[in-house]
This record gives C-alpha cells, sequence and structure tokens, in this order.
C-alpha cells in the first residue's frame, strides 16, 4: 500500500464513501473488546427498558472506525494527530453506516478531514479528524 502524500492532497479533495453494514455481532464484539460492559452495546432487553429501540454502537467503536476509515485513505504513513467526533442518531443493528469526508484544511504536512458517519435515521457521527501526510518523495511538506 502506498502512502497519500501532502503535496497530492488539496482541499476540497474528498474521501471515498466506506458503507459499514451495522450487524449485531460487530456492535457487542466491538463494545466488548473495548472492555465496555454496559447493557445497552449487548442486551437488547436491558436496552429497551433503558428507552433504546435496540442495543447501539459505543462512541470508542465509532471512533476506532473514524480511524481506519482515515488511515485507509492516508496509508501506512500516515498519522492521526487529533479527532474531534460528536455523536448523534444512534447506530442499530440492521443499518448501514456510511463514512464521508472532505479534505477542508492544509497546513504543514497535516490536513484536517470532516468525516460525516450517517444511517438511516441520520448523522450518527460528525468531526474532525487531523492527520500528518508523508511528504512527497522530493521532501516537500509545505
Amino acid at each position: 500500500m502506498t502512502s497519500r502524500t501532502y503535496a497530492a492532497v488539496n482541499v476540497g479533495d474528498e474521501l471515498p464513501p466506506l458503507p459499514l453494514p451495522l450487524t449485531r455481532s460487530l456492535i457487542v464484539a466491538t463494545a466488548l473488546a473495548s472492555r465496555d460492559f454496559q447493557d445497552v452495546h449487548h442486551d437488547p432487553g436491558l436496552a429497551n427498558d433503558k428507552g433504546s429501540k435496540d442495543i447501539f454502537m459505543n462512541i470508542l467503536t465509532t471512533n476506532g472506525l473514524i480511524g481506519r476509515y482515515v488511515t485507509d485513505w492516508a496509508g501506512p504513513d500516515g498519522v492521526i494527530k487529533k479527532v474531534a467526533i460528536r455523536l448523534g442518531a444512534p447506530n442499530y443493528p440492521g443499518d448501514t453506516m456510511t463514512l464521508t469526508g472532505t479534505v477542508t484544511r492544509k497546513d504543514s504536512g497535516e490536513v484536517d478531514i470532516a468525516v460525516v458517519g450517517a444511517n438511516g435515521l441520520g448523522n450518527h457521527v460528525t468531526g474532525i479528524v487531523t492527520v500528518a501526510l508523508a511528504a512527497s518523495p522530493e521532501g516537500d511538506a509545505s
């Protein structure tokens, strides 16, 4: 895999959309893997008792999926410097969340990417990810 270079990126560039099927297994397994044992992430009955129509994805999983999305685009030399996200509509099993992103700032070897993760209910997550990109082979990081 080749790393995306800073010189090859422009403000306004769009990342390719990434649709992610929201399976019950994904939601439960990633909550447990991130040591989030809250019942709303694995027990449909208890989630319903707390006012939710079903289990829903935790923020740690959302954050991880956004990191994957950006680093898959940036390549192996890309380094995430900052993630600032805000949750909206829950991610329920049986839906699909599609991640999209747009480069909104470019400065000193880093770019900001406005990321949106939308599902059938609306925007599950919005935010900005700052990533340092590889310098071009000529060393240009301006």
